[in-house]
């Protein structure tokens, strides 16, 4: 079979691909990860590519590729197939570059420093740890086993006495201990109810303990190093890196399933595929190898020296990332396999770390509600906090928590891609070029724009949409059913594709060489997107039989969240309007939970205990969420009393 050479640029990197071959499987391969939101099936057409040399079969054209644009080379890449040497040019639209999530230091709210104020009976205890031993050699008035001797040995110095050897420990345990001269030093892992030799190295290297903190997002990974081998302070487990800090190093990655679907349940009608699970699983194991290896050279240390990895996940992707079949997540009853993951070693998930490291999940509550939540929950306190909170994670799948130490429910309300840039016209994520500030004045309508990096304007991230639909509305250029007004007096408003749309920048002053736009298509898909978040948090709140003002305190997750203007998204509707001070930024809370259980024994045992003391309402079977759904379908609420100081400033 012929083989030929595709140039991708404009990283300029080369693959060999054979003849016949699908080029986003061929992009994918080489590491090129484009924009492909309905898994490969030409239906959102956001895998543009543009062929500027070579003969690149399968390319009619398809209801998203205009003609003017096939005669200029753009094809899908998922409907592209290889039949001579290419040169692909990736479109910055459709690219998925990880150098464009170095953007800015996230800022830290929530810490591990504040864990102090209110999670009881905690300590730095880490649940894999390791010890340094000396052991008598045997004796003819002294030969019981290498395993007892060692077992003894551990009871005697450090008072284990519910101490077992695992298989793989113990099959090296008696050439290991004769070759280090019976100086050896053993890693031991606590599941809660006994303590179990794991591993066993030559020699003193009980400073030499690493662990990896590892979030699992649906689209980006985020991975810590941290330093277990030394007694640690609360607030030098912080997000502090140096010498006194125990995060030695961090980073941060696209999910390679992105490649797959943009979203859970695409990705498990993918995996429903033949081959899709194994497919889907080895792309999110990649991804995590990647983010090791950048930790360890980061941290200029050996890999066999990592000896934990915790991961925290929705509940879609800890099944995938274990290999588990999700499909019954989306099929009702919505029944998901497990809730709480088995403790695995590295080399069963092919983790590029020491093969006996000890892998631990945080457990999972329900369909739609995983570990990344539990984290969070962790990470706030509010499970043991006596005031009433209300935790939320804005995101496609957005979660909400509320409760306090004596109760905790939890929903998963269904609010579109809208917030991640999916459904928006020139949406896109939080990179390079991102729009994500606005300010319209209202004299002349015209806009002021900040962009991430501050490039030239590629796109509007979820930050930049909700400052656009809350400035059109104080400037009056729409109303508050998202349409623009009548007879506006700014040329920034005109009909477009897709009717009446407003031009936030102009094609000579953006990155991609058209006109930026917010049209009414876009405003309808924002509207439902934050109408369904706060529905969900009105849901939960009369099931609790409460009101907004109940509330002590309102927590704001995921990495969108960082950037939220809180006051802005009020006007939208999409906070509640409470005082702004009761607004808590936790930043990734997932990443802080799985952090926390690196160092706590006891912390991972509460990690179970919220996930079992949650109660999961299911808003697809509620009336009340549909009714609140529909009411919140306004800028900013149907109901004036929600959003009273709101509607004054509008007036």
């Amino acid at each position: 079979m012929s083989e030929y050479r595709i140039i991708f640029q404009p990283r300029d990197i080369t693959f060999t691909a054979e003849e016949g071959e699908n080029l986003l499987e061929v992009a994918m391969k080489a590491g090129i990860h484009i924009n492909a939101s309905c898994g490969g099936n030409s239906t959102c057409g956001r895998c543009k590519v543009r062929i500027v040399d070579g003969n690149a079969g399968g390319s009619l054209p398809y209801p998203q590729v205009s003609l003017e644009e096939f005669n200029n080379g753009i094809r899908l890449a998922c409907k592209t197939t290889i039949h001579s040497n290419l040169t692909v040019e990736i479109p910055l639209e459709s690219q998925v570059d990880r150098r464009l999530l170095k953007r800015i230091e996230h800022p830290r709210i929530l810490s591990a420093s504040d864990m102090n104020q209110f999670i009881k009976e905690w300590k730095i205890n880490p649940p894999v740890t390791k010890h340094y031993i000396e052991l008598p050699e045997p004796t003819v008035d002294d030969n019981i086993s290498d395993a007892d001797r060692l077992l003894r040995e551990l009871k005697r110095q450090y008072g284990m006495d519910d101490t077992s050897v695992s298989f793989d420990a113990l099959r090296i345990l008696s050439e290991r201990l004769r070759s280090a001269g019976w100086k050896v030093t053993v890693t031991i892992s606590y599941s809660g109810k006994e303590h179990k030799v794991v591993n066993v190295e030559s020699g003193d290297t009980e400073k030499q303990h690493y662990g990896i903190a590892i979030d699992i997002g649906t689209t980006t990974v985020c991975g810590q190093l941290l330093d277990t081998g030394r007694y640690r302070t609360l607030k030098e487990i912080d997000v502090i890196q140096g010498k006194e800090s125990a995060v030695i190093a961090e980073t941060s990655d696209y999910n390679s399933q992105i490649s797959y679907g943009e979203d859970v349940i695409s990705r498990i009608m993918y995996s429903r595929k033949k081959g899709g699970l194994k497919r889907l699983q080895k792309a999110v194991i990649d991804t995590i190898n990647s983010i090791i290896k950048e930790l360890v050279e980061k941290g200029s240390i050996n890999p066999d020296f990592i000896n934990h990895i915790v991961m925290a996940g929705n509940t879609t992707m800890t099944h995938l990332a274990i290999g588990m079949n999700p499909q019954y997540l989306m099929l009702a009853p919505y029944t998901p396999a497990f809730t709480h993951a088995p403790s695995l070693k590295a080399k069963e998930l092919n983790l590029n770390t020491n093969e006996s490291a000890c892998v631990s999940f945080l457990p999972c509550v329900a369909s739609y509600i995983g570990g990344d939540i539990v984290a969070g929950i962790l990470g706030t306190g509010i499970f043991e906090r006596d005031k009433i909170a209300l935790y939320m994670d804005i995101g496609t799948n957005g979660e909400i928590v509320l409760g306090n130490k004596d109760w905790l429910i939890c929903a998963s309300c269904s609010a579109g891609p809208a917030f991640e840039g999916g459904g928006i016209k020139y949406g896109m994520r939080a990179g390079k070029g991102a729009i994500e500030q606005i300010h319209i004045n209202p004299s002349t309508y015209e806009p002021m724009i900040l962009t991430v990096e501050k490039a030239k304007p590629a796109g509007i991230c979820g930050s930049g949409l909700i400052d656009i639909v809350a400035e059109l509305l104080k400037a009056g250029l729409i109303d508050q059913n998202g349409k623009f007004r009548q007879k506006p007096s700014t040329d920034r408003i005109r009909q477009g594709d897709d009717g009446a749309e407003y031009i936030i920048s102009y094609a000579k002053e953006t990155a991609i060489n058209k006109d930026i736009v917010i049209t009414e298509v876009d405003m309808d898909n924002i509207l439902r997107a934050k109408a369904a978040m706060y529905a969900g948090c009105k849901v939960l709140l009369d099931v609790a039989g409460l009101e907004f003002r109940d509330v002590d305190m309102v927590f704001i997750a995921g990495g969108f969240g960082h950037y939220i203007n809180p006051e802005k998204a009020q006007l939208i509707g999409l906070l509640p309007e409470v005082p702004l001070d009761r607004f808590v930024f936790v930043g990734n809370g997932s990443l802080l939970g799985a952090r926390l259980v690196s160092f706590s024994q006891e912390l991972m045992k509460k990690s179970e205990r919220i996930s079992s003391s949650m109660t999961n309402i299911d808003l697809s079977q509620s009336h009340k969420f549909m009714d609140e759904f529909i009411a919140a379908m306004f800028l900013p609420h149907t109901n004036r009393k929600e959003f009273s100081q709101v509607f004054e400033r509008l007036e």
